[in-house]
């Protein structure tokens, strides 16, 4: 294995230019800086990072931890996550806590354990009262949904207006008998995504039938399963709103098993845009999120508690994107507004 003095050796300068090249602190000439650079990759050199990050307080690596690392959501928020990282100089180490509280905390310990700078979470607990040490610890920015509590440091959308205008959609085609399929009901996307739907269909005078208010866990066979139980009501709806794309999948596919056509019978409308979204017959109607920028958005967050560590919470107010309603052929005039145009 080769060691600095190596490179110092076969590139002919001074330990301490090879220490300086490598910490990048700018005091050697660029021909010198790229003969050591050259020297190092001839020797295949790399730098004890841990050594070096214990030196100056500083890892120049974040952490990730989402919920579900398969749902495309998610994958987009990495995405921006990187890309901001990697602007900045940084490495990312990906987590998934498998929508596990317990494994949650678990993974930032091993976190905070490696050193890393600080940590962008899409927290799967209501409550962060038990990450108080852990934010004592290092600087996290909260993405997605936002436990209790956290009033500065996080990065999400607007769930209560979003889903508002997904269940307004439904009730301008004359739907009146509009279901939902939400998350746990203890994340805060599923409880502002409830009383959005429930904001919409009060103003409209719509009473809503407990049964069609079906509590799903984000994942797709709970969508499926809803699904089943909404279509089995001796009045079944006539639309539904799906609080995420993978119970979105799911009620599509309980749909098709039970030969319930969609718009015809059931309008969907599902939460969350991705390239699958376009791919099915009819084309979903959904509510977009912008993942990608909600990643760089948190990265650019947590590095300036990063870089400024003596800052107030109060400097970094929660940032709320909006969403979009992407109108597609997966909705249509209700049976019931059809036969009244005739």
């Amino acid at each position: 294995m080769s060691s600095i003095r190596d490179v110092a050796r076969l590139s002919g300068v001074s330990v301490a230019t090879v220490s300086a090249v490598i910490n990048e602190k700018g005091t050697v000439s660029p021909a010198l800086s790229s003969r050591v650079k050259s020297a190092m990759e001839a020797l295949d050199y790399h730098p004890d990072q841990i050594a070096r990050s214990l030196r100056i307080g500083r890892s120049n690596v974040i952490g990730i931890i989402v919920p579900d690392i398969s749902n495309p959501f998610f994958a987009e928020i990495m995405r921006g996550v990187e890309e901001m990282s990697e602007k900045h100089g940084c490495s990312v180490i990906l987590c998934d806590s498998n929508e596990d509280s317990a494994r949650e905390r678990k993974l930032l310990s091993t976190l905070y354990s490696r050193r890393v700078d600080g940590v962008v979470l899409a927290s799967s607990v209501s409550e962060a009262g038990h990450d108080r040490l852990t934010l004592r610890r290092f600087p996290i920015v909260f993405v997605d949904a936002v436990p209790s509590g956290i009033h500065y440091g996080a990065v999400t959308v607007d769930n209560v207006e979003a889903a508002y205008l997904a269940t307004r959609h439904l009730i301008s085609l004359g739907h009146r008998r509009i279901a939902i399929i939400t998350g746990i009901l203890g994340r805060s996307v599923a409880s502002e995504r409830l009383e959005g739907y429930r904001k919409a269909t009060q103003e409209a005078g719509i009473l809503i039938p407990e049964t069609y208010i079906q509590v799903g866990d984000f994942h797709i066979e709970s969508g499926y399963r809803c699904g089943k139980n909404l279509m089995s009501l001796a009045t079944p709806p006539t639309a539904v709103f799906a609080c995420n794309n993978a119970m979105s999948l799911g009620l599509l596919r309980a749909l098709a098993d039970l030969g319930v056509h969609c718009p015809a019978q059931v309008s969907v409308v599902g939460f969350d845009d991705a390239d699958w979204a376009i791919s099915f017959n009819p084309r979903l109607t959904c509510v977009a999120q912008p993942a990608y920028e909600i990643g760089r958005r948190a990265t650019e967050m947590l590095l300036g508690k990063i870089n400024n560590p003596g800052e107030e919470n109060g400097t970094h107010p929660n940032v709320i994107f909006s969403a979009e309603l992407r109108v597609r052929e997966s909705t249509a005039p209700a049976v019931e507004q059809l036969f009244s145009q005739r």
